[in-house]
């Protein structure tokens, strides 16, 4: 019978998993990153501090991609995380860098960002240019990199993520997949919870659930309780209501270890707000809802929690200049 942990900002109920040994912070920085990247996802950092920096380092690059793309300096389309970095930085603080695996979406940047630390190749990579990450050809949606892959097709990457877990299941590798509500009527996605769960595939299925799909409320879209959507299959869940990324990092350590030590899936739901549009400037909500989900914003109550948050924006504001500046210089990519 499946075991429901529901949480939300301000009401933490003890661990259901008491007896697994959660990664402490200390061990997730033990990476081998190169020390240019540490440095800019804040490994030196306490732990809030080092959150905000990464969440700050999302919002500050992606508004700064939408600005690149109204002066028509980007290729392809891009889709922006603004108001969702919590899920983000969370989740991927609480992996293993080295062996797990991640495959994100269409809105990948900054799951990308927290994972890697790599703004220069992102931006560049989007402004099309030699110096990006995959050489200017994958864009926006399309990143691979170490073990970070994305793609835009809605629940294609889903089975991947299963497949990649079976296959390295035998190295303690945990794979996450990242889906959003908007996924909830692919096929594929529950064909690979079934086979996740026969096969005891260790692989994490996070949903950030924003509440609306390009430009389609959910409650035109979703039947049911997408929290209730892993039971059928015999698969754990989590669930958080909340923009508090400690929290969530938390959660996500018990369902990354459970995974880890089971060898079984693990659904990790997350109830989050898109505050910019679903592209560039396509966000038909009404006024009132978008205030609503410019409320639940993550990053003022998290600046309020760090002492020197003027000294880490400048930091990665600076960052980001020099970013642009950088890929603005390269070759464009050719063929």
């Amino acid at each position: 019978m499946n075991e429901l942990a529901i949480r939300k900002d301000g009401d933490i109920p003890a661990s259901s998993f008491g007896e697994l040994k959660l990664v402490p912070p200390s061990a997730l920085q033990n990476l081998t990153l190169p020390q240019a990247e540490r440095t800019l996802l804040g490994f030196e950092l306490p732990t809030v501090a080092r959150l905000y920096q990464q969440m700050i380092l999302i919002r500050l690059v992606e508004e700064r991609l939408l600005e690149l793309f109204s002066q028509g300096l980007l290729f392809g389309t891009t889709h922006t995380s603004i108001g969702q970095e919590a899920n983000a930085v969370g989740v991927i603080n609480a992996l293993d860098r080295d062996r797990d695996i991640v495959w994100s979406n269409h809105r990948c940047h900054g799951h990308f960002i927290a994972y890697s630390g790599e703004v220069e190749g992102l931006i560049a990579e989007i402004m099309g240019r030699v110096t990006g990450i995959c050489g200017g050809r994958g864009g926006s949606q399309h990143l691979c990199f170490r073990n970070f892959h994305s793609n835009g097709i809605q629940g294609g990457i889903a089975p991947v993520a299963v497949g990649c877990a079976l296959a390295r299941k035998d190295e303690g590798a945990v794979a996450v997949v990242f889906l959003g509500d908007g996924t909830m009527g692919e096929g594929a996605v529950y064909e690979s919870l079934n086979l996740a769960s026969v096969f005891g595939a260790p692989v994490l299925f996070v949903v950030e659930d924003n509440e609306i799909a390009q430009t389609t409320p959910k409650n035109l879209t979703v039947s049911g309780s997408i929290i209730a959507r892993a039971e059928p299959f015999g698969i754990r869940t989590f669930a958080y209501d909340g923009n508090d990324p400690v929290e969530i990092c938390e959660l996500a350590q018990e369902a990354v270890g459970y995974v880890r030590a089971e060898g079984r899936p693990c659904w990790l739901y997350l109830r989050t707000e898109r505050i910019g549009p679903h592209s560039k400037g396509d966000d038909t909500r009404p006024a009132l809802r978008l205030e609503q989900a410019r409320a639940r914003d993550p990053i003022p109550p998290m600046r309020q929690r760090v002492a020197d948050f003027e000294e880490i924006d400048a930091f990665c504001r600076s960052t980001v200049d020099r970013a642009v500046e950088s890929a603005a210089a390269a070759a464009m990519a050719r063929g």
